[in-house]
């Protein structure tokens, strides 16, 4: 299944790229050829016949092309048919997945593809109707002459002998290399064999006639008819495992020093990694050794502590995964999309070898579809529109991802209608959604309207929107991995939506402070600073509440002690710390008591019960075995 999906997203990467040429170059069809050639052996192995049967008509088309070079043939036609190849095996796979039987039929998509080959070797047949092709239902029985020893050999080579001249080919015994009874029983009923063919049965007789060491040979057409090739299949059993490739197609493979290594098994070394950090902490900081001279204790802990890092670092790097494998994925939206929606549009990609998480990867395949199909479906105008307002006819969407510290940033960026901040201040209106005077409302509070579950501006509804659902998703996959979503917009400009995620969930950086008793732990890439101040500094908003002036603007301050009710000495503002923390451009002030140190820290999530806290993510463990509570600094916002 691993192999298969790899190969297929790597089979629509090249159909895709090759569509933009609208050309296939002799090395994508052989790379192709390669890719079908596999999956049909595999899929055949594991008696998936009809995903092994769709292969092995693609594998036939890009055999000829292989061999007719020179050849001109319908690239955009070839391309429809290998995407849908393509779709009929992605459903198959994930049946397989999900434990459900492999029911689809393939029986019109192999049609499509055999009247696409008929038309390539015979130019003067396009146009006339495949539906029926002429194939003589055969039975073959072989009897070998007595003592002449490997029957089950002798049976393999015929069998190898009749594939270029016929279909669906069974025969009995089924399994000739593996079975050891296979012999026996040819020499007892003969070998059977039944197949299709065009050929007529003098000319086929005469080709089996040739196979060495045949005592007798019975040949005879089972029912003169035209068979469908829906008949062919429905009527056909498992096929049985190939053994053969083609001498001159035959796959050649670099040796290569990776292996597949499953998640489970990274996320579990993540674990212990953790485990062995906070251990080591313990070790090293622990209180009983604090008054101690112990100069090879903390020659040898420093050490302990490289090492520890070092593996750690490792660890991260090996779950590390570029992101191109899921922006290559979107060009497959936008080509479908373009083509239903009448639209021209290009995506361009930057940063694709960009590294994050693999358990981040597998989170922003949906937001990323989301933002894509909205930009083309709401953002991007029609080529006529586009032309009247001295744009490029082409749409262009653009997709990039860097790094940026601890953070991926990604944004879609389009150069559509944009958006319309009345439309949607009208629309929230109506939803109920604004709890503010309106003119206090930033463009950018304003835009994130559309993030609101059941919140759409599309009067119709249509196969992409008009529903409201779509972009609440992305906010919460988004959010569920730590991460923020912004938006901006200039109307007639297009639209720029920015995703900043963590680069991994496992282990962060982060401050470490105390209120009361209790310690809380702030990731520093939301720290903005920490400072002391004056009671003169403090001002009060006209609703009374605290404010802090700092080179010239007032930011809200938080008392951490009153927010989770935790008893402390400390409550007057300039006998403690503020920490200004920044969340998608708008900052808050944090009070609390001191801090305490800066550190890496293991995130251990919270039981369910606990996940309700507002402005908890989660929480680690110190050196001294104390427990932190790990802010969730987006939360304080709201």
């Amino acid at each position: 299944i691993f192999e298969t999906i790899q190969l297929i997203g790597k089979l629509e990467q090249i159909i895709l790229n090759s569509e933009k040429y609208n050309d296939l170059d002799s090395h994508s069809i052989d790379e192709i050829f390669r890719i079908m050639h596999t999956i049909k052996g595999s899929s055949s192995m594991m008696f998936c016949k009809h995903i092994a049967l769709v292969t092995h008509s693609v594998e036939d088309v890009f055999f000829y092309l292989r061999e007719e070079r020179e050849r001109e043939f319908d690239c955009a036609n070839l391309t429809d048919i290998v995407l849908e190849v393509i779709d009929f095996i992605k459903v198959e796979i994930t049946k397989l997945q999900d434990g459900q039987d492999l029911d689809g039929d393939p029986s019109i998509l192999i049609q499509d593809i055999h009247g696409f080959l008929e038309r390539l070797k015979n130019p003067s047949t396009a146009g006339i109707s495949t539906a029926g092709i002429m194939l003589n239902p055969y039975e073959a029985v072989f009897n070998f002459v007595d003592g002449c020893e490997m029957e089950n050999i002798r049976a393999f080579g015929i069998i190898h002998k009749l594939k270029d001249r016929a279909e669906n080919i069974r025969h009995v015994p089924e399994d000739l290399i593996d079975d050891e009874n296979s012999v026996e029983m040819i020499r007892k009923d003969g070998f059977k064999i039944l197949f299709h063919s065009e050929g007529p049965l003098e000319e086929m007789y005469g080709f089996l006639q040739e196979t060495l060491f045949i005592k007798d040979l019975t040949l005879r057409i089972i029912e003169k008819k035209i068979i469908s090739l829906e008949e062919t299949i429905i009527d056909l059993p498992p096929k049985t495992p190939e053994k053969e490739l083609r001498p001159d197609t035959q796959m050649t493979t670099n040796k290569q020093s990776i292996i597949s290594v499953s998640v489970a098994k990274l996320d579990k070394l993540m674990d212990l990694v953790g485990e062995m950090v906070i251990s080591e902490a313990m070790v090293t900081q622990n209180p009983e050794l604090a008054d101690l001279e112990l100069d090879s204790f903390h020659k040898a802990s420093r050490q302990l502590k490289k090492i520890t890092n070092e593996l750690q670092d490792m660890v991260m790097s090996i779950r590390m995964v570029e992101i191109s494998t899921t922006f290559h994925k979107l060009n497959r939206i936008v080509r479908d999309m373009s083509r239903k929606l009448n639209k021209e549009v290009q995506m361009q990609v930057i940063g694709e070898e960009t590294e994050v998480d693999k358990n981040i990867i597998d989170h922003i395949s949906d937001p990323l579809m989301h933002l894509i199909r909205n930009a083309i479906d709401h953002g991007l105008e029609h080529a006529e529109e586009r032309k009247e307002q001295g744009k490029s006819e082409i749409g262009t969407i653009t997709l990039e991802a860097k790094n940026a510290g601890s953070e991926v940033w990604i944004t879609v960026r389009d150069d559509g209608r944009g958006l319309d901040k009345q439309k949607i201040l009208k629309r929230a209106r109506e939803n109920g959604l604004i709890v503010r005077p309106e003119s206090e409302l930033t463009d950018r509070e304003i835009y994130a309207f559309i993030f609101f579950a059941g919140f759409s501006t599309n009067e119709q509804v249509t196969e992409y929107s008009g529903r409201g659902v779509g972009m609440d998703v992305v906010t919460k996959n988004i959010e569920a991995l730590g991460g923020v979503v912004s938006v901006d917009s200039v109307q007639g400009k297009g639209t720029i939506i920015t995703i900043k995620i963590p680069l991994t969930l496992a282990i962060i950086d982060g401050m470490t402070i105390r209120v009361g008793d209790l310690k809380y732990t702030v990731p520093t890439t939301s720290i903005k600073q920490s400072f002391r101040i004056t009671p003169a500094e403090v001002i009060r908003d006209p609703n009374n509440n605290e404010m802090i002036l700092v080179r010239g603007q007032c930011h809200p301050i938080i008392r951490l002690h009153e927010l989770f009710k935790v008893q402390t000495r400390i409550t007057n503002l300039h006998e403690g710390i503020i920490m200004m923390v920044e969340n998608d451009d708008n900052i808050v002030c944090l009070f609390a008591d001191e801090l305490i140190d800066k550190q890496q820290v293991v995130v251990k999530t919270m039981p369910n019960y606990f996940k309700k806290m507002n402005g908890i993510a989660g929480c680690t463990i110190l050196g001294d075995g104390s427990i932190s509570l790990i802010l969730n600094t987006s939360d304080l916002f709201s």
